[in-house]
């Protein structure tokens, strides 16, 4: 299991933003040379954090604006905003075991629990860390 990039690019676009608020005119292209990847890439997942009301978009030279404070940001919110995780779970399964086999016909049954235990676990974890966490430390150096 690995999440995606799209995660550390949101949370890096939205530190970005609240450092530079202000002083520099915050486009795709800026945040890309801070990132190091492409504005296309950027650009959609400024799509999903708009979407998720975490940042405003101007037209013309609006640039990109945080549309909440950072303290009311938690990294499960980011998350949720960029990450495809389905209903059937942060752990994908693999799909047929062999009931046939004693271990196949039980595997489910001794990971199930303990896997969905381990997602709300993680997710609660990033539900106490906020952006400002974040800001804090990136905002130091």
């Amino acid at each position: 299991m690995q999440i995606s990039s799209r995660f550390t690019i949101a949370v890096h676009i939205l530190a970005c933003i609240k450092y530079f608020e202000g002083h520099v005119f915050i486009t795709s292209d800026f945040l890309a040379g801070s990132i190091q990847v492409n504005p296309v890439i950027i650009r959609r997942v400024i799509i999903q954090l708009k979407a998720a009301g975490m940042v405003k978009v101007g037209r013309g030279r609006g640039g990109i604006k945080l549309a909440r404070n950072v303290e009311d940001i938690t990294l499960y919110d980011v998350y949720s905003a960029v990450e495809v995780v389905s209903n059937k779970g942060l752990f994908h399964f693999h799909e047929h075991p062999n009931h046939e086999c004693p271990v196949g016909k039980m595997i489910h049954a001794a990971l199930d629990d303990s896997l969905h235990e381990i997602q709300r676990a993680f997710e609660d974890k990033m539900k106490n860390i906020t952006m400002k966490d974040i800001t804090d430390i990136t905002g130091k150096y």
